[in-house]
Formats: structure tokens, sequence, C-alpha cells
């Protein structure tokens, strides 16, 4: 909400309407020292701010590159056999794009709005690693997709594990070997 370095001061926009302590706050969080420094903290992080009625900007990354929408489409089939096959057809239908953004991740799934969901696999992972662990990566994603669905957290812990071996990958993701030259 507040950061202060060197002679920059950056305020969030919504402060501009904040009650007369809080503006107190913010000079007593870059003036002060010590005790009035802290106390300014604590005020600036209880304040509450306002959200925004009805939706705001998208920041989702734009869809596949049109020369990946093959691939995508791919994957799309390919998720809609492995719901069938492993997940007995219960995750609903989800966007799934190719990212030419992805450089260490191999996929990721994004709860997003609660109207759009999305699997995202990276181009690079696809073109190095082969088709088999492209799969792998998908079905890793499809069960962060069934966490979300069946209202669970979205995270590694137990229920990962145990759901990521019930539909027969390891619950790790695992980048294929690549040899050293």
């Amino acid at each position: 909400m507040v950061s202060f370095h060197g002679d920059a001061l950056r305020v969030h926009g919504a402060l501009a309407e904040a009650p007369t302590e809080v503006l107190q706050a913010i000079v007593g969080f870059v003036n002060g020292r010590g005790v009035v420094r802290r106390r300014a903290r604590r005020t600036l992080a209880a304040f509450e701010i306002p959200q925004p009625l009805g939706p705001g900007p998208s920041r989702r990354p734009p869809a596949s590159h049109p020369d990946d929408e093959p691939l995508a489409a791919r994957l799309r089939a390919t998720h809609a056999d492995l719901n069938r096959e492993r997940f007995d057809g219960t995750l609903g239908p989800i966007a799934i794009r190719v990212s030419r953004r992805m450089r260490s991740r191999l996929g990721h799934y994004s709860a997003g709005r609660a109207d759009a969901p999305e699997i995202a696999i990276g181009r690079r992972h696809a073109r190095r690693d082969g088709w088999a662990s492209v799969v792998d990566t998908l079905v890793h994603e499809m069960v962060h997709q069934w966490q979300h669905e069946t209202r669970r957290r979205v995270a590694h812990d137990r229920a990962f594990r145990e759901k990521a071996r019930a539909v027969g990958i390891e619950p790790h993701a695992m980048r294929p070997a690549t040899p050293r030259h």
C-alpha cells in the first residue's frame, strides 16, 4: 500500500480518500523511526482497501499464439479423454492454452475468477520434453483442477499426492533428464 525508497513515495490510489489518521500514518511511516514507524505500519496494514464494484480489468495472459493453436486443440482433446479415463468425467470444461512465456514452469493451473479457470502448458516444455511428459504435466494440472472443483485447497498437500497416485502420475513435477554434452 505504501513504499518509500530514496526520494520516491508510492501510495495505493485508494489511500487518496482515506481518513485523516491513515494519511497521518503515511507521514509517520515515511518520516518516523522506531515506535512511530511501527505504529504507522500497523495503522496502514489495518486499513482495508475498498474493492471496486463489478469485475475489474482482466490480467489474464492472451490466448495461445495462433501458431500454437493446433497444440492447444490437441491438449483440449487430451484433457477430455483423460477426464473420462482417469477422473470418471467429473471435471468441468476448462480453458487450455499454450504459453510462450513459461521458462521454468512446465504447466500451471489458475483458478482465476470463478467463471474462468485455466490450464497453461509451456510451449518450451512441449517442444523439448515430448508428448508423454506433456501429458503427465496436463494430468498434474488436472489434479489441481480437481482440488479446486471439489473445494479443496489448491496445493501440493496430502490430498494432491493421493489423487495424483490414484490417476497414475507421480505426485511431484518431474522434468525428463536432459543429456549433458
